[in-house]
């Protein structure tokens, strides 16, 4: 005897955000706007529902299948009756035709709606990142924009790393053009570089001595000689929108033995961790071995007179969109796929002693990586 199943619901995407700030919304649209908009996905049909001021551009950039007018849509619901119109129930007229009381929305959907919502009987499921899982594995025209921005990143590094090397050593701090080089101007060169390229960065890590055993302090005030200087890089390109990350650590001047192992140490394992890179990798087996490899070598990680040393923070993440994104190499991990664009970054922290990072992005392939990141890996810069 056959047996039935009960049908499911029917179920719509709701999205109601900026795009400037909302990745999956920009991935879903193509389309940036800095103000909130309503964005549904109602059996297989994509829509827009912009404001009278977005309208027109909406029209012309975004790769969806209707924009509706909210203005035109606010008129219908005070004909029916609704005094001053909220933004949900703009939404809930347009769906009223679908007759679908199920909504798919992302977990960081604004609450005031979600109760809104619920109070007219539509039944929310949030879900989280990945939203779209398709954005994981990316497609040989993101991977384009991603390595356009990266070029753009090496040469912002590289014009920043010769200062470095034309600076002057006077008791013990860097000059450069008769003043003190201070991580601001070195942050300040970097940033420009990148505008000029049409890409923004923003806490650019330019971390010396001390400040650098902080992973995300940015860094402040002079740069030492002889002490390890980490640059971490993560800009976002104005026109593609893709993120490119690449970190390495340099020294002006002369490294002390036990610095230059801490060097040594990060570099060979995070090569190593690039090896394992391919489809099917576990990202928590590569990040533990690369901790079980920095234990053997004698650099233990705990909390030591309240500040944690050693090797805290994970191994890599997803780059796209969000320069933070799935998947990641860390104690948690994912199953690493071919088209996935990860970041292999380790890095030691000793108050006392110094720090290193060096980090660059690969993408993945059937059987390795490659590497997207064309830039040395040189730690003293004479």
């Amino acid at each position: 005897m056959k047996r039935t199943t009960a049908s499911q619901p029917e179920v719509a995407t709701l999205f109601i955000a900026a795009s400037e700030g909302d990745s999956n919304l920009y991935y879903a649209t193509k389309f940036i706007a800095p103000d909130s908009f309503i964005y549904l996905e109602i059996k297989g049909e994509r829509l827009l529902v912009m404001s009278d001021l977005e309208m027109d551009r909406a029209k012309a950039q975004a790769s969806v299948d209707r924009v509706l007018s909210y203005s035109e849509i606010e008129q219908k619901a005070k004909k029916r009756g609704i005094k001053d119109p909220t933004t949900v129930d703009i939404v809930n007229l347009v769906l009223k035709e679908s007759k679908i009381r199920q909504l798919l929305v992302p977990a960081n959907f604004p609450f005031i709606y979600a109760t809104r919502l619920q109070e007219l009987g539509y039944n929310l499921k949030p879900k989280r990142d990945p939203f779209y899982e398709q954005r994981v594995v990316k497609t040989a025209e993101e991977i384009r924009h991603i390595e356009a921005t990266q070029r753009a990143t090496e040469e912002a590094v590289a014009a920043a790393h010769a200062v470095l090397r034309q600076a002057t050593v006077t008791d013990g701090q860097l000059w450069f053009d008769g003043t003190v080089l201070t991580s601001e101007r070195i942050k300040q060169l970097i940033n420009v570089k990148l505008m000029e390229r049409n890409c923004v960065a923003q806490h650019t890590i330019v971390a010396g001595g001390e400040q650098a055993c902080d992973p995300h302090n940015e860094g402040s005030g002079p740069l030492s000689a002889g002490r390890s200087i980490i640059f971490d890089v993560f800009p976002r390109s104005a026109t593609s929108r893709y993120f490119a990350d690449m970190s390495r650590t340099v020294l002006r001047g002369t490294a002390n033995p036990e610095l230059k192992r801490l060097y040594q140490t990060v570099k060979d394992a995070q090569e190593e961790a690039i090896e394992k890179v391919k489809d099917g990798a576990d990202g928590m087996k590569i990040h533990q071995g690369i901790c079980a490899r920095f234990d053997k070598a004698g650099y233990k990680t705990g909390l030591v007179n309240g500040r944690m040393q050693g090797y805290f923070h994970g191994t890599g993440h997803g780059v796209g969109l969000d320069i933070h994104e799935a998947p990641r190499i860390s104690r948690t991990g994912s199953l690493l796929q071919e088209g996935h664009v990860v970041t292999v970054e380790p890095g030691l922290y000793y108050p006392g002693l110094g720090a290193v990072r060096i980090e660059d992005m690969v993408l993945v392939t059937k059987d390795g990586c490659r590497n997207l990141t064309d830039f040395p890996k040189n730690f003293e810069l004479g």
